[in-house]
């Protein structure tokens, strides 16, 4: 192990940089240090700053940053991490090479390794040559879909502060200082940051309920209103989320785990599988696409369906607001879908015929009719419906997608209608499949 001799980290003022609401995250030295919280409370940023604050201050100290798929983490951790070297105003210290992507801290030649689990065997196989591997960050940790993938990255974080002048046998009084400082310094830590979408997922027994969670935490969870630096209008549009979705509120601006009690959907799994041979062995795949702008996003779904064993694998989405017809028409073209059978919500029909005019040929509306929603929905319920972990806010919705309550608080049979574009796009996708043509009279009056 090489120690390089560093130069003093310059002068920061570090309190007017990261604002109020984490100095007992910033100072923490536990060795799992969580934080949930609601979109819009800088905790990615926050993370950031102190993440190349630190390396600056400790020598010994490298950084591994997880995302679940490491083609995530040039869009997000990576260009986070970019933007708290310019906020501390120390660009000419660090190296960042996107190829990689890594970030390099000249003086000593620290690393920042970013890495996804798609491919574990480069995660956990991960070293350096200056100091050691001391730090991990899974950003977006709701995303990985077990416990057992994240454990097997915190294995990785190993090692000790060992003495690299041990077998020398002259050392010079200030190095041996400086070395003394080093050891009683030292400390391993892993920290996740996350949105917390469903009260059912690992990491709320793991880190936040008393009874089963692991020593050594510090656990908190931060809003939106500890960030000073929002906007008017950002600020708004989290508080009006309270009037017009008020569960979705509750998870967005309070970062509170989404309750389980209410959803339309109880049989689904998020797990890794094979598309290749799912869609093989499936009766078919299915593409839907509910149309959105301002307030609403476009979407896109693409499932495979087998009746026989009654499963549903989800593998793909699209989920933007302002997407204009040639943006809809280029997001089709790039991934491959303009030859697609795409059932499109009925509600456009311009869109639609702008579409096809374009090349979308072989896009149709779905069908409407009275109880062509409730229908659709029961019919999925009868499925076991698996969603790759990439499909992120897919994921969102069926954790979000609850049935209506009466003046009273009971539970209606008919679900609100929130937090179901992308199951809107799923049924849509799948219509073929949910019901006989020639019934379909019989049972939506359509005529």
């Amino acid at each position: 192990m090489q120690m390089v001799m560093t130069t003093k980290p310059p002068k920061i003022q570090i309190k007017y940089l990261i604002g109020k609401g984490y100095n007992e995250f910033w100072h923490d030295k536990h060795f799992y240090r969580v934080v949930k919280g609601s979109r819009g409370s800088k905790k990615s940023r926050t993370t950031a700053l102190n993440f190349i604050y630190r390396i600056m201050k400790y020598p010994w100290s490298n950084l591994l940053v997880v995302r679940r798929y490491s083609n995530t983490n040039h869009d997000s951790t990576y260009t986070v991490l970019k933007w708290a070297i310019n906020r501390l105003g120390v660009s000419r210290l660090f190296k960042c090479n996107e190829g990689k992507p890594e970030i390099t801290y000249l003086p000593t030649g620290q690393k920042i390794i970013l890495r996804g689990l798609d491919d574990p065997l480069k995660v956990t196989s991960v070293d350096v040559d200056t100091g050691i591997l001391s730090w991990a960050w899974f950003e977006e940790a709701y995303e990985i879909e077990n416990s057992d993938k994240f454990e097997t990255v915190v294995e990785s974080i190993r090692g000790s502060l060992d003495d690299p002048y041990a077998e020398h046998q002259y050392v010079p009084a200030d190095e041996l200082i400086k070395r003394e400082k080093w050891k009683k310094e030292f400390f391993k830590q892993i920290t996740l940051t996350f949105n917390p979408w469903s009260e059912r997922h690992w990491l709320k027994p793991m880190f936040f309920d008393p009874e089963t969670r692991k020593p050594d935490v510090f656990a908190r969870t931060t809003t939106f209103r500890v960030n000073e630096w929002l906007d008017k209008q950002d600020r708004q549009r989290y508080l009006d989320l309270y009037r017009t979705n008020p569960r979705r509120a509750q998870i967005v601006c309070d970062g509170k785990w989404g309750v389980a009690e209410g959803l339309v959907f109880e049989n689904w799994v998020v797990e890794d599988f094979d598309v290749n041979k799912v869609v093989a062995e499936s009766d078919g795949v299915g593409h839907g696409m509910d149309f959105g702008f301002t307030h609403d996003p476009t979407t896109f779904a693409e499932a495979a369906i087998n009746r026989e064993t009654k499963d549903i694998w989800i593998f793909k989405e699209l989920y933007q607001k302002a997407m204009t017809t040639q943006d809809i028409f280029d997001w089709l073209d790039d991934n491959h879908y303009l030859k697609s059978d795409i059932g499109a919500d009925c509600a456009e029909p311009r869109l639609i015929d702008e579409l096809q005019a374009k090349g979308v040929r072989r896009m149709h509306a779905s069908i409407k009719g009275p109880d062509s929603i409730d229908y659709g929905i029961n019919f999925l319920q009868g499925y076991r419906i698996h969603i790759l972990p990439s499909c992120v806010h897919a994921i969102e919705e069926f954790n979000t997608y609850v049935f209506d309550r009466d003046k009273d608080g009971n539970w209606l049979n008919k679900p609100v209608d929130a937090n179901n574009h992308f199951i809107d796009a799923l049924r849509y996708g799948l219509e073929k499949y949910i019901i006989q043509y020639e019934s379909l009279e019989k049972r939506f009056g359509v005529v």
